[in-house]
C-alpha cells in the first residue's frame, strides 16, 4: 500500500463511545495461591474443623496461577457416604422390626445378634463422628445449627442404643441411627459437589494450560521456556494445534482458535492481526499466529476465573441461612420438647423405660433428614443447571435477589449490540443493480483496506455469502475512502467527503436524511461517476435483543437502556427493540445515579453491562450482570457472570431465580411440616386416644419427607 493509503476516511458517526470493547481490560483480580479450609462456612452454614481442611491447593502445568477447591470436603463426604451406605446394609437386613414389616427372614449364626451393634459403632465412628466435630464451632459461638441437631440426635440414638444392650429398656434404635448418618452425608457430599460444579467445566481450562512456551526474541529466533518464564510484552509462536499459554494480542498470523472452554463458543473463533486470545484456548486452525503476551499469572483470565469460583464457593443464599435458624431453632424446640415429655410422661405414669423411650423418640425425630437435603439438592441442580447455560453464579444471594428485580436496564454498546459496525440498510439505483450485487462489489473494493467501514462491508457480504468480484489498483483516498478497477471502470466507496472530492451531488438524500436522523454511518458506491448505491453503517442489534426485551415484559418487567451514545442513536436502537425507558448520552461515572434514581422510584434494578466501564452501576444495581465476558469472567462488581453475549441469559437468571427460590421455599415447607407433626406426636399428645409415634414409625415419617424433597427438587429441571 503506498504511503498515502492510510486508510483514514470521514464517516457519519454514530458516536457509539461509550464502551471500549477492545477486550484490552486489565485484569485487577489477583488470584490468591492458597487458600484455607479450616473453619469456614459452607453452604449449610457448618464450619468445617481443622481436621476435615481438606483444601488441596495445586497447580496444573507449570506457571500458572495455584487455586484452591472443594474437592477434599467433597471427596471426604462421598467416600464416607459410600462406606456408610454399605455397612448399613446389613444392619437394616438385621433388624428384626425390618425383617417383620417386609417379610423376610435372614440366616442366624454365632454372633449374629452382634451385626447391627457392631457395624453401627462403625458407622457413627466413621460417619457420625465428623459431624460431632463441625457442631463444636456453633457450640463454642452459641449458635446451634445444623451441625448441633444433628449431633443432637445421633448421639442419643448411639448411647440409647447402646444401653438397650445391657439395659432393658426396650429394642435399640440402630437402624434409624444409620439412616440418619448416611443421609446427613448424602446431603454434604451433594453440597460440596454442587460448588464444584458450578465451575467445573472452567476449572478444568487450568489443566490444559502447556508446561512450555516458544518465545521468539529480537532477531526471530524461537526458543522453547517454561511458562513461568513467560513475561508481559513477549512475543509467542503458537502452532497449528498447539495452546495458546497466555492472555494477548495476536500481532501476525490467521487461525481458528477454540475458545468453549471459555466463552461456551462452539464454533472455533478467527483470529487475525489484532484479535485477542485468551490463555488456555486452543489454535485449532492450520495457521500460525505470533502472540505479544499482555498477561501471565494472576493477571490472566484463567487466575480470574478461579478466584471468581471461590468467591461464589464462599457465598450462600438467604434460603440456606433461613435453613440454618431452622435448623437452631429445632435444637431448642426439641430440648423443650423432650424436657416437657419427661416431665409430664413421669407425672403421669411414674420414671419409666416407656418415659426414656418417649424422649429419646423426641430427640431422635427432632432430626429431619429431609431438612438436611432441602437447600443443597436445590442447589446442586440450580449450579449444574446454569453452567450448562453459562451462566456463572458469583454470589447465590444475588441470583436470590433477582427474583424481586422489576427493572432491567441494559447497557447499550456490547451488550443489546455487538459493539462493532455493520451493515443495516441498502438501497441501490433502478432495478439494474441488486442489493447482493452492490455489496459484493463494494466489499470488494474494500478488500485490501484495514477501516472499520471496510470490515462491515466485508462482514456483511460474508454472512450473505456472496462471491465477490475482482478488482485491482487498489487506493485508500486519505479522509474520503476507497477506490479500485473493477471491469475497466474506477470504482470509489466512501462517504459525504468523497462526493465532494469527486464533485458529485448527493442522491439518496431521503434515505441518506433517514439514515443520519438515526446516528448511523451513510456510504456510498460510486461507479465510473455514477452514485449507484448507499448503504448504511450501524453498531449492529444482536439477534436475541428483540426477544430478550419481549420475553422479559411477558414477565412483567420493565426494560431500560443506558449508553453515552447520542440520543438519536439511542431512540433508534430503543424503537427497533421496544425498549420502554432510554437514558442516553450519559458519561460512565453517571450510569450508577441513574440506577439510583429508578431505586428511589422503589425499583428493584438489575443492571446488564460489560462490568469494566459499568462496574459503578452493576455495583449500585440490586443486581450486577457482566455480560460478554470472555475475556473479562473475573468482574468483582458482578453478581452473576453470563459468559456468553447473549442478552437473553439474562431472561435465564430471572427465570432461575424464581424457580430456585420457589423449589427451596417448597423443600423447607415439606422438611419443617415433617416436624410439626412428628415432634408432638412422638411427645405423646395423642397417647389419650391411644396414638403414639414409635421411634419406628418417626423413622418412616423422616423417611416419606426425604423421598418427597428429593423429587421436588429434581423437578426444578422442569421449571426452567
Amino acid at each position: 500500500m503506498p504511503d498515502n493509503a492510510k486508510d483514514d476516511r470521514d464517516h457519519t458517526p454514530d458516536h457509539n463511545n461509550d464502551h471500549n470493547h477492545a477486550h484490552d481490560h486489565a485484569h485487577d483480580h489477583a488470584q490468591s495461591d492458597s487458600h484455607s479450609h479450616g473453619d469456614h462456612s459452607h453452604g449449610n452454614g457448618h464450619s468445617h474443623d481443622d481436621n476435615h481442611s481438606h483444601g488441596n491447593d495445586h497447580s496444573h502445568g507449570s506457571g500458572h496461577a495455584h487455586h484452591a477447591d472443594h474437592s477434599g470436603h467433597e471427596e471426604m463426604f462421598r467416600r464416607r457416604f459410600w462406606v456408610c451406605l454399605v455397612l448399613s446394609i446389613p444392619v437394616l437386613l438385621y433388624t428384626p422390626m425390618l425383617q417383620e414389616w417386609f417379610g423376610f427372614t435372614m440366616p442366624t449364626f454365632a454372633g449374629s445378634d452382634w451385626i447391627a451393634p457392631v457395624l453401627s459403632v462403625i458407622i457413627f465412628a466413621y460417619g457420625g463422628v465428623p459431624f460431632l466435630q463441625m457442631a463444636v464451632p456453633e457450640l463454642r459461638n452459641r449458635q446451634p445449627g445444623m451441625m448441633t441437631l444433628i449431633s443432637l440426635a445421633i448421639s442419643v440414638a448411639f448411647v440409647y442404643s447402646l444401653l438397650t444392650l445391657v439395659v432393658d429398656i426396650g429394642e435399640g434404635l440402630f437402624w434409624e441411627l444409620v439412616t440418619l448418618i448416611v443421609i446427613m452425608l448424602l446431603g454434604h457430599w451433594l453440597e460440596m459437589r454442587s460448588i464444584r460444579q458450578a465451575s467445573g467445566a472452567l476449572d478444568e481450562l487450568a489443566k490444559l494450560m502447556p508446561d512450555e512456551a516458544e518465545r521468539i526474541d529480537d532477531d526471530g529466533n524461537t526458543e522453547t521456556i517454561a511458562l513461568i518464564d513467560i513475561r508481559e510484552g513477549d512475543l509467542l509462536l503458537v502452532r497449528p494445534g498447539a495452546t495458546i499459554p497466555a492472555d494477548g494480542e495476536v500481532v501476525e498470523g490467521r487461525s481458528d482458535v477454540n475458545e468453549a472452554m471459555i466463552t461456551g463458543e462452539s464454533q472455533p473463533v478467527k483470529k487475525e492481526s489484532g484479535s485477542q486470545v485468551i490463555g488456555g484456548t486452543i489454535n485449532e486452525g492450520s495457521g500460525s499466529l505470533r502472540v505479544r503476551v499482555a498477561a501471565t499469572g494472576d493477571e490472566t483470565t484463567l487466575a480470574g476465573i478461579m478466584r471468581l469460583v471461590d468467591e461464589a464457593q464462599k457465598s450462600k443464599s438467604r434460603t440456606q441461612i433461613l435453613a440454618d435458624k431452622a435448623a437452631g431453632w429445632l435444637f431448642y424446640i426439641a430440648l423443650a420438647v423432650a424436657a416437657v415429655t419427661a416431665v409430664v410422661w413421669t407425672l403421669v405414669t411414674g420414671f419409666d423405660a416407656d418415659v426414656v423411650v418417649r424422649v429419646v423418640t423426641v430427640l431422635v425425630i427432632a432430626c429431619p433428614h429431609a431438612l438436611g437435603l432441602a437447600i443443597p439438592l436445590v442447589v446442586a441442580i440450580t449450579t449444574s443447571l446454569s453452567a450448562q447455560q453459562g451462566i456463572l453464579i458469583r454470589d447465590r444471594l444475588a441470583l436470590e435477589t433477582a427474583r424481586h428485580i422489576d427493572l432491567v436496564i441494559f447497557d447499550k454498546t456490547g451488550t443489546l449490540t455487538k459493539g462493532e459496525q455493520g451493515v443495516v440498510a441498502i438501497q441501490t439505483v433502478g432495478d439494474d443493480m441488486q442489493e447482493d450485487d452492490a455489496l459484493a462489489l463494494a466489499a470488494a473494493v474494500e478488500g485490501d483496506s484495514e477501516h472499520f467501514i471496510a470490515q462491515a462491508m466485508r462482514s456483511a457480504a460474508q454472512e450473505r455469502e456472496l462471491s465477490l468480484s475482482q478488482v485491482s489498483d487498489f487506493e485508500a483516498i486519505k479522509g474520503r475512502g476507497v477506490k479500485a478497477v473493477h471491469e475497466g471502470e474506477e470504482v470509489h466507496v466512501g462517504g459525504p467527503r468523497l462526493l465532494e472530492m469527486l464533485e458529485l451531488e448527493p442522491t439518496f438524500t431521503e434515505f441518506a436524511e433517514e439514515q443520519g436522523n438515526k446516528g448511523r454511518s451513510v456510504i456510498y458506491l460510486v461507479q465510473d461517476g455514477q452514485i449507484t448505491a448507499v448503504f448504511a453503517l450501524a453498531d449492529v442489534i444482536r439477534s436475541e435483543s428483540k426477544e430478550a426485551v419481549e420475553r422479559l415484559h411477558e414477565m412483567g418487567i420493565e426494560v431500560a437502556m443506558l449508553t453515552g451514545d447520542s440520543q438519536a442513536v439511542a431512540d433508534a436502537v430503543a424503537a427497533e427493540l421496544g425498549i420502554d425507558h432510554v437514558l442516553a448520552e450519559v458519561l460512565p461515572e453517571d450510569k450508577d445515579q441513574k440506577v439510583v434514581e429508578f431505586q428511589q422510584q422503589g425499583q428493584k434494578v438489575v443492571m446488564v453491562g460489560d462490568g469494566v466501564n459499568d462496574a459503578p452501576a452493576l455495583t449500585r444495581a440490586d443486581v450486577g450482570l457482566a455480560i460478554g465476558s470472555g475475556t473479562d469472567v473475573a468482574v468483582e462488581s458482578a453478581g452473576i457472570i453470563l459468559v456468553q453475549s447473549n442478552p437473553l441469559d439474562v431472561v435465564r437468571v430471572l427465570t432461575l431465580s424464581r424457580a430456585s427460590y420457589r423449589k427451596m421455599v417448597e423443600n423447607l415447607i415439606w422438611a419443617t411440616g415433617y416436624n410439626v407433626v412428628a415432634l408432638p406426636l412422638a411427645a405423646g399428645v395423642l397417647a389419650p386416644i391411644g396414638i403414639l409415634l414409635s421411634p419406628a414409625a418417626g423413622a418412616v415419617l423422616m423417611s416419606a419427607s426425604t423421598v418427597i424433597v428429593a423429587i421436588n427438587a429434581q423437578l426444578l429441571r422442569r421449571a426452567i
